[in-house]
């Protein structure tokens, strides 16, 4: 882009010039002459309009692609690439040679993807332009306002607008699916479960949404307000006790992570775990301490997944609190009699006594343990910890991998 000293130099010469024919035409005289100051006042005047272009009321519209199917404020997920359509509008009458095109993804970090395109104007002043996003890692995204600039057929000026027509969006974590979950499975006939038949189960006191009257229920159960708003009789549905509550503790302890891509790997396991958990109508809750304490009671409501899911979109490895204090302060999220999944590449005493504290309270632990870089679990030369952990038979999962997960789960206990 130009400088406005570039600019103001420029137009220092266009006008010594114009002062050079315009002399040379009072003392030279002649056609030549004439001619010459003709055309410099012909180019002065194509120069000078050159700024009312229109290009400063440029306007446009954004559409977003995944695939074939055309999205707005629908969710991605990481990895995936976005085709962006601009359709783009400039008013006037003046020619435009061509247009240049700066486009920005932020992210919620504040860092900035920049596209670079061009397109000639339409005789109707229109212009369509197309650009790939690189795969999109998990975060909240939005576009800047677009930029769109033309010079003139010389290059010497550039004349600028721009306008917005963003939507921010959402990248969910990778999420890779789980056929099967043996302890989850168990668990559903176990000591840690209230029921196992979701026919025979009792029902708390937790509302879970709104049914069709049943002949026969009680007055205390009708919907007062759906029956009115509706015309119709509407019963209470209640939350029922037809399989263990399951709590998710993500650690976001800044201390224990080696890397970026490890807590994002600490994120995705969350989140495919919390996906098998949902498919199957379980209550599931989150655990994450970051900067601030942030947490969801186990539930089964519909709306929790999206809840949950949309705070995963946007954590990040900022707490202070290590893992062990980071669960006696979310005392009030794991009730007892629940399971407890611990994701984190914490090991030593700190895991052994989150463990233990759980077990105590009469809570089922099990640790899905982040392997480090080029580490073993098995290889690894201080394994006090884990053997504290085996002699007490808690469960432990080691992985390195998202795609080991499935396997890991499957497989049963590790």
């Amino acid at each position: 882009m130009l400088t406005a000293r570039a600019t103001t130099m420029r137009w220092r010469i266009i006008g010594i010039l114009y002062a050079i024919s315009l002399l040379f035409l009072l003392f030279q005289g002649g056609k030549t002459s004439f001619m010459l100051f003709c055309i410099f006042n012909v180019l002065a005047i194509y120069l000078v309009f050159g700024r009312w272009s229109g290009i400063g009321s440029v306007t446009g519209v954004r559409h977003l692609v995944n695939g074939t199917a055309q999205t707005g404020e629908q969710t991605l997920l990481a990895g995936t690439r976005l085709e962006v359509n601009l359709h783009i509008q400039i008013p006037g009458v003046w020619p435009i040679p061509y247009v240049l095109v700066r486009d920005r993804l932020l992210d919620q970090n504040g860092s900035a993807i920049p596209f670079e395109t061009s397109f000639v104007p339409s005789y109707r002043r229109l212009g369509v332009v197309s650009f790939m996003t690189p795969p999109l890692e998990r975060g909240i995204y939005r576009f800047a306002p677009t930029e769109c600039s033309t010079r003139d057929i010389f290059g010497l000026f550039e004349h600028t607008g721009n306008f917005e027509s963003s939507a921010s969006f959402s990248v969910y974590p990778r999420i890779v699916p789980i056929r099967q979950w043996q302890l989850f499975k168990r668990g559903s006939k176990g000591p840690y479960s209230t029921s196992a038949s979701r026919l025979s189960s009792k029902e708390t006191t937790q509302i879970n949404g709104v049914r069709e009257y049943i002949y026969g229920d009680r007055l205390s159960r009708i919907h007062w307000n759906a029956t009115a708003r509706t015309g119709q009789w509407k019963s209470k549905e209640f939350e029922r006790e037809s399989l263990p509550r399951t709590v998710f503790v993500l650690d976001r302890y800044a201390g224990t992570y080696e890397r970026q891509d490890q807590f994002e790997l600490a994120v995705s396991v969350t989140a495919s775990m919390l996906e098998f958990g949902f498919r199957r109508s379980s209550a599931m809750g989150l655990v994450s301490t970051g900067k601030k304490q942030e947490g969801f009671a186990p539930h089964s409501k519909s709306d929790q997944r999206a809840i949950i899911l949309n705070h995963l979109v946007r954590i990040q490895a900022d707490g202070d609190t290590p893992l062990y204090r980071a669960l006696r302060e979310s005392t009030s999220l794991v009730p007892t009699g629940s399971l407890a999944v611990i994701i984190s590449p914490q090991a030593g005493e700190e895991t052994v006594r989150s463990m233990e504290w759980l077990s105590k309270r009469g809570v089922m632990p099990v640790l899905v343990h982040l392997k480090g870089k080029g580490d073993s679990i098995k290889d690894n030369g201080d394994q006090q910890w884990l053997r504290l952990l085996q002699r007490g038979g808690f469960i432990v999962h080691p992985i390195s991998t998202l795609q080991e997960l499935p396997k890991v789960l499957e497989g049963g206990i590790a």
